[in-house]
Formats: C-alpha cells, structure tokens, sequence
C-alpha cells in the first residue's frame, strides 16, 4: 500500500513539473518590461564583426529597428531626424545599434553591401547595423514596427520602449524626441519621464 502511494506520488510530481514547464517557457520568451534586464544576442554587423548585447554593459544604448522599405523609416532618415538623433548620442558616448530582422524571403531583404550602401547614402551615424534575419533578437525585445526604439541604461535594463517621438504622421512643426529625452535623462542620473509609447511605422518582416 504504501509502495503504491509512493509511485502515485512520484507521478504526480512528474507530470505537475511537465505542466509548468510550458508556463516557464512563455515567460522566459516574453519581452521585457521597464526596469527589467533586458535579453542577450550576438549578431552579425554590417561591418563584418560579431557584436553581443551584453559587451556594452556599463554603456548607455539605442536599439533601433529598421528597415529601409518601410517609407516611414525612409522618412526619418531622408528628413534627418535619425541620423541627428544618432549623431548626437554617438557624440555622448551612447551605443547606438540599428537591427534588421527582415525575413530573407520577403522582397525588402537586403543583403549587407546593398544595407552598407544605403544607410550611407542616408548620411547614418549609428554605431553599427546588425542582422537578425531569423528575428530572434526581435521577438526577445517585442520590436513591433520599424522603426520601433528601446534605450538600455548603464546596468543592461530597459529604460524605453515605443516610438522615436510624437509625430506618427510626420506633420509636425515641433515634435517630442522621447528617445533623445530618455538618453539624456539618464545621462543626467535622472528617472526617464516617459518610458512607454506606441511605436508607429511599418510591421517588422519577422520569419515564420
């Protein structure tokens, strides 16, 4: 009898420990939130080199989603709020890392000579651009659109997350840089005022 209640036991705790486990992994896949850690990568450049998020730790930095189809991306870069924003984080010490996670199987892929090309032909002045055509590194952070922005504080957790500023339709005469903002706040040792907004432009090309 006992010998019995012993295997019925040691079932049931095989199978509880089965049933948790896909909840550990949905939440080990979510994307994080403000004031979280923020999930590693290691992707390609278009310079050549392997860059890691993790390297940058103790450094301030701008993830940037794009994607030079979408005519929202080639807005902000043709009007020159991109390339300012980067020139002036670069300028201050920030790490600025734009991210392709376009399916190579979808017409705007683009290989790394012709990306090369283009952004600098758009006079970009980030750090690098990196390559995620399987978009694992994407779908970790919750990119949704390109562009879609995250800043990173000193300690590798997420400070941003949303839209580069409040001008979706990019008819503004002035417009709020919550990116530009969030940057310098915390350069200031201060709290970011807005950490959240809806990011706005094209959906990310993700693989299946």
């Amino acid at each position: 009898m006992t010998s019995t209640r012993i295997k019925v036991t040691i079932l049931f705790s095989f199978l509880a420990a089965f049933a948790i486990l896909p909840v550990l992994t949905a939440r080990q896949a979510q994307a994080p939130t403000i004031g979280s850690p923020t999930p590693d990568f290691q992707l390609t450049g278009i310079d050549g080199k392997t860059h890691s998020l993790s390297e940058f730790k103790g450094k301030i930095v701008v993830l940037e989603w794009t994607n030079p189809g979408c005519p929202v991306v080639q807005r902000h870069y043709k009007d020159g709020l991109m390339p300012a924003g980067q020139r002036d984080s670069t300028a201050k010490g920030i790490i600025w890392l734009a991210v392709n996670s376009t399916n190579p199987n979808h017409r705007d892929f683009k290989t790394a000579e012709t990306l090369k090309q283009i952004y600098s032909e758009w006079n970009a002045a980030f750090t690098t651009l990196l390559l995620d055509p399987d978009g694992k590194a994407g779908k970790s952070f919750g990119a949704k659109t390109t562009p879609h922005l995250f800043v990173i504080d000193k300690d590798g957790k997420l400070a941003y997350d949303g839209a580069i500023d409040d001008d979706s339709q990019g008819d503004k005469e002035t417009r709020t840089n919550y990116v530009r903002l969030a940057v310098d706040s915390l350069l200031k040792g201060e709290p970011v005022a807005t950490t959240t907004t809806k990011s706005y432009g094209c959906s990310v090309k993700y693989a299946e």
